[in-house]
């Protein structure tokens, strides 16, 4: 998710699952290109495993990419093709590609060909008056072909006119049966389903119908439902850490990046919802919503919150049977 799940946010994931895969956020190929790739590619080793998520439409330029990522260490390449921003539009590329199948599979044999890694596709099951059946089928199909073994697939359409990317997200109805149907008739492909799924739980339940969920907004609100992925999906024996034995381990990471000049914030940012649900929930977010941002702030501001919430990490942490 654009300005999302950058890299310190996915080291704070990683501390609560340690088998969920890890997608960075949508970094476009001209900035890899000729951007400053160690602000934008830079990754901790703990992140993995972990995708590049890359947007463009040329392949030339998409296969240096991929090439320059499978350098990098990543363990995958994701090709967005769902983004449905204007700003992503006028770059030709995210949902709009998905009108143009036959473009998409020539920039996944191109990336293929250079990447040392899988290269996948993540998607709408449509755009605008598409008839989702035929033309997703037809798309599936012909990226399929240029070598993509597995698509990410939002059940949503994209509007590409008339609905924001906020609208975008929640507007146009939600359809995971036409994604099942995918997984039917392409028992080949590895199919991952995404969009408005709110908890483990309902996770779980799609992975009765395909081979993965792809978990966004819920997660970022809402970041300790990982907490029960390791064992509920991978059957994880071990020990699952508290809130706050996350929030502890997070602490050095947060030091050692404050003494090399980032700020604060552009790390607490990501822990706001930690301890969603939980008493004293609402002052640790007050501690940091207002003082994470000032000038100067370090570690004291961090400890601060952490006092607040001071009790919930003295129970004895889960462990899996």
């Amino acid at each position: 998710m654009m300005e999302w799940t950058d890299r310190h946010c996915r080291y704070f994931l990683r501390l609560i699952s340690r088998r969920t895969f890890l997608y960075t956020e949508m970094v476009t190929v001209e900035a890899i290109l000729r951007g400053n790739r160690e602000r934008l590619l830079k990754f901790h080793p703990d992140e993995h495993p972990l995708a590049l998520q890359v947007g463009g439409s040329d392949p030339h330029g998409l296969a240096e990419a991929a090439r320059i990522g499978g350098e990098l260490g990543y363990d995958e390449i994701n090709l967005n093709v769902g983004c449905p921003s204007d700003r992503v539009q006028a770059g030709r590329f995210g949902a709009c590609l998905m009108a143009e199948p036959d473009l998409v599979a020539e920039c996944i044999a191109a990336m293929a060909a250079k990447a040392r890694v899988p290269v996948t596709v993540k998607c709408r099951i449509g755009i605008d008056d598409q008839d989702a059946e035929e033309s997703l089928d037809r798309f599936i199909n012909v990226v399929a072909e240029g070598g993509c073994p597995t698509f990410i697939l939002h059940a949503r359409k994209a509007w590409l006119e008339g609905l924001s990317p906020k609208e975008n997200r929640d507007v146009p109805p939600i359809d995971y049966g036409r994604v099942y149907r995918v997984k039917a008739r392409r028992p080949d492909l590895t199919i991952i389903v995404n969009g408005g799924i709110g908890s483990l739980d309902e996770a779980v339940a799609h992975l009765t119908h395909v081979d993965g969920v792809m978990l966004g907004r819920a997660a970022y609100q809402d970041p300790y439902l990982l907490a029960g992925v390791d064992k509920t999906v991978f059957g994880s024996m071990e020990t699952v850490p508290s809130r706050l034995d996350v929030l502890e381990r997070f602490m050095p990471y947060v030091e050692g990046e404050l003494a090399r000049g980032v700020r604060l914030n552009q790390m607490t940012r990501h822990i706001l919802g930690l301890f969603h649900g939980q008493p004293r929930a609402r002052a640790f977010r007050r501690v940091l919503a207002e003082t994470a941002h000032l000038d100067g702030a370090g570690m004291d501001v961090l400890k601060a919150a952490r006092r607040v919430v001071g009790g919930q990490g003295h129970r004895p942490a889960v462990a899996a049977e």
